[in-house]
Parts: structure tokens; C-alpha cells; sequence
């Protein structure tokens, strides 16, 4: 009988031992939460992916919150990260980083200069995969000079070269002890830098955590865990902020994962505190003028679409105000851009006469003009998955239908458009600029044949001398000469009229109303995570 009775009391705390066990997965695998209330659980469209800091297959901003950088992109300039200081050679060719001590990686190596140099020479025996930084062309060696010093050779100066040092890929530190045979290249065997935050799980498509490094530098961040909860775009994320199953969310670049009410409704509820960024991006039409057959071929075509959009419509009535009208492709705020450009705002009878003028017709009864019994039309792919994309292109679907021009829309997923932004199978095509820091010289030197944007400028009639620009500005070391080839190249743009501009983007993040110090970095695909704290 006793027999009996102890393996019913073993039976039952085993099956409590089971409850607990479930309902801690239920809880954590479910929603993510937790019983510390001090956890942040962001909701993301995507899976962090592969966050090898030398590949762009993952989420950059999981990459941020584990990885660093020499040099780090401030409002200032590049300062200071895991290089203290440094120093330029007169030629611009030679680079001196002095580098931190007593700084170790997350599996407790040393970072000091030898890390540097296995880091920088395992991207660039990858450099072909990061031709779209002009800096990976340009890095000769990385030679270390003692324990905390090295110097980077380059083969002609590069003015933006600190700015793309401070780019979190590719040129982030990574142990050498994760690398494979000394590469990274193929894959790495963890994801361990040097940053404020250490991944320590991961289900695919499902979630990934985060915990504060206590080694950390810099000092132990304030939230001491973060989980990036994978969830679709709409309603089940907005359920889910409502239920606190998630509790912080920061818009996607190029297009949100709840629409603009949404977010403000949650913000009237005082459970959260929307905090929004000064503009970062301008969404953009990329048009591609190198094909002959195609009427966008013309520059009157092309500025004919440019007067027949309505950009306040775009941005007030669809996008709730949270988006600038733009009229060029940078906001006078990047650096050098700050031009006097040619004002085309939404005037749809000029575009009509622009049409006329060039021999679009709009016969009588007709819908859309004709020339030589060509029909005036062509295709605008969107990206699908980015919500308010598909709604713009409709919008100006219908702008153009109005002047006479019959634009066809295509919406597919991310992979699809990138893959006709890199070969040129588009007529029209949405996009989103990369925005500071990445601006003006990056946005400069894809504007040359194989660049994102090369398509739009092969088909311009100074499309020769518009590439010959790009590289002297590249090298350029005086500043005044600089202005004047950046002014010269971004006019050439905007009076061509091959890549319109829609919109200045900005971002919105939803926090819990006693998470403190909510702000945003230049790179508008990262947020400072270590800055966070709960009151």
C-alpha cells in the first residue's frame, strides 16, 4: 500500500513537472512572453536568417544587436567604435586604426589586430559578392602594424571609405573562431562579435532570443533579453501588440507591417508610445531607359509620368501623413545634395501636353493614346509583401490612366524584384534609397553599368560622361570639387527623369510605454538596442 502511494505521489509530480514544462513552452513557443515583464518581444515580418556578418542573407538589425564595426556612422561623420582613432595619409591611401583593448569576443577570444586582418582579408577574398561597395575594389591589404594596430592599403583614395567601414555589413568583426578553415565565405560555425547582445536560440520562422552580453564593453545593456517573434503583416500582428503577446515593433523599410490607423489606435490605447524618425528614405519609380522599343525610352514620356503623379495624395491620403511629398531623388538633407533642381509638381495638363507634343495622341473615345498604332503603356512591378506598395501603384495606375497612359502593375515577392532590378527586366520598377549613410556616393556608384540602378542610366545620352563623374567624385579629395560633381551628377538625374521620386519615408517604432530612450541610428535598417531601457 505504501509501495502504491509513493509511486502515486512520483506519478503526479511527474505529470506537474510535465504541466510546468508544457506551459513554459506554450508560453515562450506561443507568444513569446515571459515572466520578467522587462523582456521586449518585437514582432518581424521576416526570420533573422543567416546573420554571418560578411553575407547579407540575414536581418540586419539582428546582425547589429551582435555584431560591430571599426568605425561607427553618427550625424557627425564616422566616429569611433572598436577603433578608438585613426589616422589618413596624405595620398588618401593608407588607413591607421588604433583599436580598443581589453575588448574580447563573445566566446572570450581577444579582438585585437590580428581579429582585424582575419576579418577584412575573409571579405575580400569574397569581394566579387560585395562589388556594390566601391571600397572592396579598393582595399589592397590589411597589414597589422602591433597588437592593437593595423593599416588598411588602399589603391587610390576613396573618400567614403570610413562611412562603408561603418556599414554593419560586410565589414563586421566576427571571431575568427567561428570561421571555417580561416573563411566565412560558405558559412560560419556561430554567430559570435563582439556587440551588446548574443543570440542564444533560434527557431527558424518561428522566433529568435537574444540575451544582454555581460562582457559587453560598453557596458551590460538595460534590457536584458529581446525576442524577434516572426509574424505575418496585418491583423495577427495587430492582435497580437493588442494582447501584449508582442510588445514592440519597428516599421520595415519600404513598406509597414500595420497600416498607418492601426498604429494609431494603439497609440490612444496608452499601453504604447509611438515614436517616429525624421525621414530616412525616399521611395522612388526606377525607369528603365535603355530599352529602344519602350516609350520610357523618351525622356517626355518619362517626364510626362513625373507631372501625372500626385505625391500629396500619395503621401497624406494613403500613407496618413506618416510620408514626405518628395521631388528628388535625396532630400536636401544628405550631404552635398543640399541643389537647386527643377520643380515638376503633380500638373497632369502639362503632362498632357507634354504627351501632345511628342506625338501621343488620345484619340476621340479613346482611353489611352497612340502613336504609329502604338498603345502609350507599360508594366510597374511593386513588391508585394511591403504593404502601401500595392496601393501607391494603384494610385498611380490611376494618374496616369488620366493623362492617357495605360500602366500595367505587377506585384511579386521580394526575391522576384530584386532579381529584375538586377537584370533590367522591368519597365518601371518601386524601390526604396538606402538612405544616410549609405547616401550620396553608394546611390552614386549604382548608377553605373551592373549597379542596382544601372538600367535607368544606360539608355541617358550622357550616360558615358555621367559614369566618368561618379568615379572622379569617388576619388575626389576636395570638397569643393566634390559639391560641384555631386551637383552635376544629381541634376543629370533628375532632368532626365529616370528615377522619379515619390515619397520621404519615415520610421515608426511601437514600444511599451516605460521602455525608455526609444530612438533611431542614421542606418535606417538598425536600431540601437543597447541604448533601451525599462524604467
Amino acid at each position: 500500500m505504501r509501495k502504491y502511494q509513493g509511486t502515486r505521489v512520483i506519478i503526479a509530480g511527474a505529470l506537474i513537472l510535465v504541466l510546468v514544462a508544457v506551459l513554459l513552452f506554450s508560453t515562450y513557443g506561443q507568444t513569446g512572453q515571459s515572466e520578467d515583464e522587462s523582456t521586449l518581444i518585437q514582432a518581424s515580418s521576416h526570420d533573422i536568417g543567416d546573420i554571418n556578418g560578411h553575407l547579407y542573407g540575414g536581418a540586419q538589425m539582428a546582425q547589429g544587436m551582435v555584431y560591430e564595426t571599426l568605425v561607427e556612422n553618427t550625424v557627425n561623420g564616422p566616429g569611433p567604435r572598436l577603433a578608438e582613432s585613426w589616422n589618413i595619409s596624405e595620398d588618401g591611401k593608407v588607413y591607421t586604426f588604433y583599436l580598443l583593448k581589453n575588448v574580447t569576443f563573445q566566446d572570450g577570444e581577444p579582438f585585437n589586430a590580428q581579429a582585424v586582418k582575419e576579418n577584412i582579408d575573409a571579405v575580400q577574398r569574397n569581394k566579387e559578392r560585395h562589388a556594390w561597395l566601391a571600397l572592396a575594389s579598393r582595399i589592397v591589404s590589411c597589414d597589422v602594424v602591433d597588437n592593437y594596430t593595423v593599416k588598411l592599403v588602399l589603391s587610390e583614395a576613396y573618400y567614403p571609405a570610413l562611412n562603408e567601414l561603418g556599414y554593419t555589413r560586410p565589414y563586421s568583426m566576427m571571431s575568427p573562431g567561428c570561421f571555417i578553415n580561416g573563411e566565412t565565405k560558405d558559412g560560419v560555425s556561430g554567430y559570435i562579435g563582439t556587440g551588446p547582445y548574443k543570440l542564444t536560440e533560434h527557431v527558424e520562422d518561428q522566433y529568435a532570443a537574444f540575451e544582454a552580453n555581460p562582457d559587453y564593453w560598453g557596458g551590460e545593456p538595460g534590457v536584458k533579453k529581446i525576442i524577434r517573434k516572426v509574424l505575418p503583416i496585418g491583423q495577427t500582428t495587430l492582435l497580437a501588440l493588442q494582447k501584449k503577446e508582442v510588445n514592440f515593433l519597428v516599421t520595415e523599410t519600404g513598406g509597414n507591417m500595420l497600416d498607418v490607423q492601426a498604429v494609431r489606435d494603439l497609440g490612444k490605447t496608452g499601453d504604447y508610445r509611438i515614436t517616429q524618425s525624421d525621414p530616412v528614405s525616399t521611395k522612388i519609380l526606377l525607369v528603365n531607359t535603355g530599352n529602344p522599343e519602350s516609350p520610357l525610352a523618351e525622356k517626355p514620356v518619362r517626364e510626362a509620368v513625373w507631372y501625372a503623379i500626385d505625391r500629396d495624395s500619395l503621401a497624406n491620403d494613403l500613407l496618413g501623413g506618416e510620408d514626405f511629398p518628395a521631388e528628388t531623388l535625396m532630400s536636401k538633407a544628405v550631404p552635398y545634395c543640399n541643389i537647386d533642381l527643377k520643380v515638376r509638381n503633380f500638373d497632369p495638363e502639362k503632362a498632357r501636353q507634354i504627351l501632345d507634343a511628342a506625338g501621343w495622341k488620345l484619340e476621340n473615345g479613346s482611353e489611352y493614346r497612340t502613336r504609329d498604332g502604338k498603345t502609350l503603356k507599360f508594366n510597374l512591378c511593386y513588391f508585394s509583401a511591403k504593404a502601401g506598395q500595392k496601393a501607391m501603384s494603384e494610385l498611380i495606375q490611376s494618374n496616369l490612366k488620366a493623362v492617357g497612359i495605360q500602366l500595367e502593375l505587377t506585384g511579386e515577392e521580394n526575391n522576384a524584384c530584386y532579381d529584375r532590378r538586377k537584370t533590367g527586366n522591368y519597365d518601371m520598377l518601386f524601390d526604396v534609397t538606402w538612405g544616410v549613410p549609405y547616401e550620396p556616393h553608394c546611390t552614386a556608384n549604382i548608377l553605373k553599368p551592373g549597379g542596382s540602378y544601372g538600367d535607368t542610366t544606360k539608355g541617358l545620352p550622357e550616360a558615358e560622361k555621367l559614369y566618368r563623374k561618379v568615379d572622379e567624385v569617388l576619388a575626389s579629395r576636395d570638397e569643393a570639387a566634390r559639391k560641384e560633381l555631386y551637383t552635376e551628377i544629381f541634376s543629370t538625374v533628375h532632368e532626365e527623369a529616370n528615377i522619379i521620386p515619390l515619397t520621404y519615408g519615415r520610421l515608426t517604432a511601437i514600444s511599451p510605454k516605460n521602455l525608455e530612450n526609444v530612438h533611431f541610428l542614421q542606418n535606417q535598417y538598425e536600431l540601437p538596442f543597447k541604448d533601451l531601457q525599462f524604467e
